[in-house]
């Protein structure tokens, strides 16, 4: 089994739409560390999973210095981006990590 791990910082904005009081709901930007986890039993014909490059453009061409909002149709908590890459990045994807600040962390695991 092949795995690969790919570390992505955006800086990119969103509000959150909630059924309790939050200063979340208002605009605000972080400085995301996103972390994809690949895996595979076969290497492509360049002898990859898939290229960082291709990783990092499909996570950072969609979110970087943006209000993520705008770009999506979900409310844009971490635990939803963090589902919305690994399937941006199926079928080899099997886990995100999206850290919006030190102590905030949010994960995704595909079963």
């Amino acid at each position: 089994m092949y795995e690969v791990r790919k570390r992505i910082e955006i800086s990119a904005a969103h509000r959150l739409i909630l059924d309790y009081e939050s200063k979340c709901t208002n605009l605000h930007g972080h400085n995301w560390i996103i972390d994809v986890f690949l895996r595979s039993e076969t290497l492509n014909k360049n002898g990859m999973i898939m290229d960082f490059t291709e990783i990092k453009r499909k996570i950072q061409d969609k979110f970087d210095h943006k209000v993520i909002n705008d770009e999506v149709d979900f409310n844009p908590t971490a635990e939803n981006i963090a589902k919305y890459i690994c399937d941006v990045l199926a079928p080899y994807c099997y886990r995100v990590d999206v850290q919006e600040s030190i102590d905030n962390v949010a994960s995704y695991i595909k079963e």
